[in-house]
């Protein structure tokens, strides 16, 4: 046998199982409308929530971010990396959130993989949901420290599990803020109230929920009113504000604990002047005018009441996340080719990223969409789901 044998099997059999990924190719600037392989097509399915992807005044910044510091810092923060710009961004930022401190970092996954292993460790306990996101999963294999998986959303089975380790020296909670599979919320004042009780750290992630909740999009903890009670958020730059790159936030002291350890921020290159100018003009965007907000929470409510009169399952979500409930890969798969050849761009979703039998197409709703193209995508749904025998 040849030593790649394996990979040539293996390719095989995700294909046979209808799980082999197609991945189709941007040839455009992402908007409501987007070349994709070559094709101009109604996109539903980027994670663009307010359209900022390809924002006249972020575009802008990013262009003056270059002129003044060049394409990158070329060095890690820790040695040569940090200018001016990246601090002004977490002062920035931090007011935003209403937190002591942040401190930015390459992306949403580093800046799981930096904190969760920084905080805890051997003799630690970690508190995990079932249906965290792969980056916290990850983060967690990262650690030595104990860890405990409770059921989606059951603070009771997550207080019955820190009664369990209620002598561990240290202990973290961690929970997705928005699940971007199904769109539901953590139940974030009960995880609060139970990490208070059993003296339990509790972090974030709040990739799905940042720009998409609370008081100007300022995520989960402003729209629960949790302010000072969460130890530590997660966020990503590259879904509401279309850019790329991650932050924590929360108390100044753990932001500096994080900047001291955490190997991600120490060992991996600053994220690009770009970058990081243009994710600030989005703060201040989001910070004079909620106009953005509201219009992506208009645009959802009416997709989604319109996709269950037509007798699709959207699931349970409580944000502008709309899974279309299909069952197996296959059946995905095929609505997913069906629709792009009716110009609507709507990947399948399938197993690992969802159990198997939960295929989905994930609907992403933006604020760039305007009821025509909601209309247009309702319609071609339609016909789709008609077609396949789904409604």
């Amino acid at each position: 046998m040849g030593k790649y044998d394996f990979i040539t099997a293996e390719l095989a059999e995700l294909k046979a199982q209808g799980l082999y990924n197609t991945i189709r190719t941007i040839g455009s600037s992402v908007g409501a409308w987007t070349v994709v392989d070559g094709k101009k097509v109604l996109n539903m399915c980027s994670n663009n929530y307010l359209g900022f992807a390809n924002e006249p005044r972020m575009r802008e910044a990013a262009k003056e971010g270059i002129d003044r510091y060049g394409v990158g810092p070329a060095a890690v923060r820790s040695i040569a990396g940090t200018m001016t710009l990246h601090l002004e961004f977490e002062r920035k930022l931090a007011q935003f959130k209403g937190v002591e401190a942040a401190i930015s970092l390459q992306s949403g996954f580093c800046s799981n993989l930096a904190a969760i292993p920084t905080l805890v460790g051997a003799g630690h306990a970690l508190f995990t949901d079932e249906l965290n996101h792969a980056s916290i999963i990850d983060g967690c294999r990262l650690t030595k420290a104990e860890r405990v998986i409770y059921p989606h959303r059951d603070v009771d089975a997550l207080r019955n599990a820190l009664a369990e380790k209620k002598d561990v020296p240290r202990k973290l909670i961690v929970t997705d803020g928005v699940f971007s599979m199904d769109g539901d919320l953590a139940p974030l004042p009960g995880i609060v109230e139970v990490a208070e009780e059993f003296a339990a750290m509790v972090m974030v992630d709040d990739a799905h929920g940042e720009g998409v909740v609370g008081s100007h999009g300022r995520g989960i903890v402003d729209h629960f009113k949790l302010h000072g009670r969460v130890d530590l958020e997660m966020g990503t730059l590259s879904k509401a504000f279309g850019v790329v790159g991650g932050y924590l936030a929360g108390k100044g002291e753990i932001i500096e604990y994080i900047r001291q350890r955490a190997r991600p921020f120490l060992f991996s290159s600053a994220v690009t002047p770009a970058d990081v100018a243009a994710c600030m003009a989005a703060v201040r965007i989001l910070e004079e005018s909620d106009a953005p907000v509201r219009k992506l929470w208009d645009n959802a409510r009416y997709f989604k009441a319109k996709m269950v009169e037509l007798g699709f399952d959207i699931g349970s979500s409580e944000t502008p996340i709309t899974p279309v409930m299909l069952g197996e890969a296959t059946t995905a798969w095929q609505f997913s080719k069906e629709l792009f050849a009716e110009e609507v761009f709507a990947q399948a979703i399938v197993f690992p990223t969802v159990p198997r039998g939960k295929a989905r197409i994930r609907v992403m709703v933006s604020a760039a969409h305007t009821r025509d193209d909601l209309d247009l995508s309702l319609a071609k749904f339609a016909t789709v789901g008609r077609k396949l025998g789904v409604i």
